[in-house]
């Protein structure tokens, strides 16, 4: 039973309770920049390169409520699709997040919804032939980072070392685990024929309480994820790597170039 309760079906980015000096909780991350009308398209690459999925990021903001879709398209059918919806009214606050993940590519197949306002969290997944559902009625606390992770991190504030934030994941039954999220340095990467420089921030799950030690026991720890974002006027999401489920490779979210423009 032990063994069950450690294999998280979601540890989408796409991670400790004592920290130094510089570190802050996201309750004071402010809204420093605001998000707005976004159109991108993205792929997802395996380990060695390739491209396993191609998506689409998707935003739109009406007031002060700002809705972000996630989809990604597997080649060999498989679906993951994530929608996000927050405020950003001094600070950035989850409303909701609805998660999708189904086909070969994901071995535990699931759907997880959550409602932050009431702390209703709805867990559909697969046990053998059996389709289950978990409800569960938790205390969320304000600050639950479920689809914002990079939209906090292009609001981290400069003075910061890091960050710690709560987040929902499910293992099937949905748990709170902790993303404790550092600020790494610089690391130089190259668009066309410019050079620019982007922060890495290196991102820790701690899964906390008797299952959080028994987890590197059974080879079950989390591997620790990586988000880049470019600085300056207009910050921006560059890149990611992360494990979409547990035990699964380190894949990387990139921005695609549009390609086969018609000719005149």
């Amino acid at each position: 039973m032990m063994k069950r309760r450690l294999k998280p079906a979601a540890l989408v980015i796409v991670i400790a309770s004592c920290l130094g000096a510089g570190a802050i909780s996201a309750e004071s991350v402010a809204v420093r920049y605001t998000e707005g009308l976004v159109r991108g398209f993205v792929v997802l690459r395996a380990p060695d390169g390739s491209v396993i999925a191609n998506g689409d990021s998707l935003q739109v903001a009406r007031g002060g409520r700002v809705t972000n879709r996630l989809v990604f398209h597997f080649r060999d059918g498989s679906l993951q699709d994530e929608t996000a919806v927050f405020t950003q009214r001094q600070r950035f606050q989850l409303v909701s997040d609805h998660l999708i993940q189904r086909g070969p590519s994901f071995p535990h197949p699931m759907e997880m919804s959550i409602e932050a306002a009431s702390g209703r969290v709805t867990v559909r997944h697969r046990d053998g032939d059996k389709d289950q559902v978990i409800e569960e009625k938790m205390d969320l606390p304000p600050d639950l980072a479920n689809g914002i992770v990079s939209t906090l991190l292009k609001n981290f504030p400069p003075e910061a070392v890091s960050l710690t934030v709560p987040m929902v994941v499910a293992s099937p039954k949905p748990r709170l685990v902790k993303l404790l999220i550092t600020r790494a340095g610089l690391e130089r990467f190259s668009a066309g024929r410019n050079a620019y420089k982007a922060t890495r921030f290196d991102i820790k799950i701690e899964i906390g309480g008797i299952a959080g030690v028994v987890a590197p026991l059974l080879g079950k720890k989390p591997r620790d994820a990586t988000v880049w974002i470019v600085r300056g006027t207009a910050p921006g999401f560059i890149a990611s790597e992360s494990q979409f489920y547990q035990d699964a490779p380190l894949w990387r979210i990139e921005f695609a170039a549009p390609t086969n423009f018609p000719k005149n």
